[in-house]
């Protein structure tokens, strides 16, 4: 590598020196509390492409798009294999990147599958992911997290209601609502075996929640949500306002949602498996500071400190 290289590395890695203001408190004394978002949510247009006008209106209006056959069958196959192989690898099983239900002891989750998979590496840098990121951030991205997700049949858990952008915040420290993941299903996704569900529109709201965060807490999140879990009462208005959309497809498609989303699954006590690669990226324009609502942030296979552009 040259020197210039080597400087130009360093540089997209070094983490921001000023902690700047914290527009979303979190994790706050008293009852909790709804902000109005301080951000766009489209950052590009449709100039900037593959995304038309449309697409680019109903993002801003919903906070997400779903995409059908964004992937072919002959990749997703290929995605199955590789994740069967890596669910079944006694390494990665005992790795503190994966987790591991604690009643069906089965795969849960394996994070930072982009750093440790060559084919989950490729479908992270390709242009049908990225693109679609540069254009609704207007910018580079970064991928400031990535992780297969498995809900096997008969057993697999439940992702409460939250906003992503909570913990990325409180947690990570990200400043400002600039992110957006994209997952890819792996499987059918039902009505029935744990999909996707969003509330549309709640993007525009950022729900401040209550209770400090403990330490460490990502080691009991990841399993059963605590610190940063919404008021109830605020969901229950959010859902009456603005519905919930069950995000069912076939295997091959994708949604891609806004950071600030209110979203969750049902455990899936089907015979069916859901399974879905889940890719956030971030705009290089909006590195992570220090946590806003936390000791200290998180391991980096959570939220990377490595802001090299991808694609």
């Amino acid at each position: 590598m040259t020197t210039d290289a080597l400087s130009t590395t360093q540089t997209q890695t070094q983490q921001n020196t000023a902690q700047p203001a914290d527009l979303y408190p979190t994790r706050v004394e008293g009852p909790a509390s709804e902000i109005p978002r301080q951000d766009k949510v489209v950052w590009g247009s449709a100039a900037d492409g593959p995304l038309e006008q449309e697409l680019l209106d109903g993002f801003d209006r919903n906070g997400y798009l779903v995409f059908e056959d964004l992937v072919t069958p002959a990749e997703v196959e290929e995605f199955r294999a590789e994740l069967q192989r890596m669910s079944t690898d006694p390494e990665i099983r005992a790795d503190e990147r994966t987790i591991i239900e604690g009643t069906s002891q089965q795969v849960r989750t394996i994070f930072e599958v982009h750093r440790s998979s060559d084919v989950f590496a490729r479908i992270a840098n390709d242009p049908r992911v990225v693109g679609r990121a540069r254009q609704i951030l207007g910018s580079d991205v970064y991928i400031h997290q990535s992780r297969v997700n498995l809900k096997p049949g008969f057993g697999g858990g439940d992702f409460a209601w939250h906003s992503d952008f909570e913990t990325w915040h409180a947690e990570d420290g990200l400043p400002r609502m600039r992110t957006v993941s994209i997952s890819i299903s792996l499987t059918d996704n039902y009505s029935f075996n744990g999909p996707l569900m969003i509330m549309p529109g709640t993007h525009k709201t950022y729900v401040s929640c209550t209770g400090k965060t403990p330490n460490d807490n990502y080691k009991s999140s990841l399993v059963m949500q605590n610190a940063g879990t919404p008021d109830e009462d605020i969901l229950t208005r959010m859902a009456d306002e603005n519905g919930i959309d069950v995000l069912a497809g076939k295997a091959g498609s994708a949604i891609m949602f806004d950071c600030n989303c209110m979203h969750g699954s049902n455990g899936n006590i089907s015979p069916y498996p859901r399974s879905n690669i889940f890719l956030v990226f971030n705009s290089v324009e909006n590195t992570a500071v220090e946590p806003f609502a936390a000791d200290s942030a998180r391991p980096t296979f959570l939220g990377t400190r490595d802001f090299t552009p991808v694609g």
